[in-house]
């Protein structure tokens, strides 16, 4: 049983990853830097986008929302007036907790890519399926709120391995928090030594203009591929 089991997800992996092969190319294709952004439910990715996508000097964006449900997010990005597309996982997909590669495809279609520089695929929240699926992107990034406590890197080692950059989000609440940030960041170092950091706040905008230069930096492929 246990071998089948292995053989059956490694099949899932394999084919996702000729499915991921084939949605780089098309954002290559059409020069597009694609950033997979994943977290836990509740960790504040799409106030983030709203506070970060509003001033992209220069960087035409696109997102693609990943949810197991309802439009909500996707309604609050729209408000940006920039091109999303929602995919639901529930109705098309039996409710998945991540988005895969195919899922993705199955939006391209209704995305501008050659009018865009930018694509940030924003993932269903849950710290451990999104970072078993490789969607095309070449940037993989995750938010990791301070109200989820300073042991997620631990609990949860491989979505820290799989990411290039780590956006500690919610500091403004640290005064009102029992979360020890140095400890968090020894964590942190344990499971992925050296991976970039943020520290950001998506209600107060603290930190948000470095993650925007590092979108630009992105889309303008100045950093260093994944």
């Amino acid at each position: 049983m246990h071998r089948t089991y292995v053989k059956v997800l490694e099949d899932v992996l394999d084919a996702n990853g000729t499915i991921a092969a084939a949605n780089r190319a098309d954002f290559d294709r059409a020069d597009v830097t694609a950033v997979n952004l994943m977290s836990a439910p509740g960790a504040g990715k799409t106030t983030l986008l709203e506070r970060s996508l509003r001033w992209l000097e220069g960087v035409r964006v696109g997102v693609l929302e990943g949810d197991v449900a309802s439009t909500l997010d996707a309604d609050r990005i729209a408000h940006l007036h920039v091109p999303v597309v929602q995919i639901d996982t529930d109705p098309g997909f039996g409710g998945e907790c991540h988005l895969d590669a195919n899922m993705v495809r199955s939006a391209l279609p209704s995305l501008p890519l050659d009018e865009l520089d930018l694509l940030v695929i924003e993932n269903v929240g849950n710290l451990v399926c999104p970072a078993e699926f490789r969607v095309g992107e070449h940037h993989r990034v995750m938010v990791s709120s301070v109200a989820e406590g300073e042991d997620k890197p631990l609990k949860y080692p491989l979505m820290f391995r799989a990411c290039e950059l780590v956006l500690v989000n919610k500091i403004d609440l640290l005064p009102h928090l029992d979360f020890d940030l140095d400890r968090y960041l020894q964590n942190l170092d344990a499971v992925h030594p050296g991976v970039e950091r943020l520290l950001v706040s998506a209600k107060t905008g603290e930190g948000v203009e470095a993650w925007r230069e590092w979108l630009v930096r992105a889309a303008t492929r100045e950093a260093v591929p994944a």
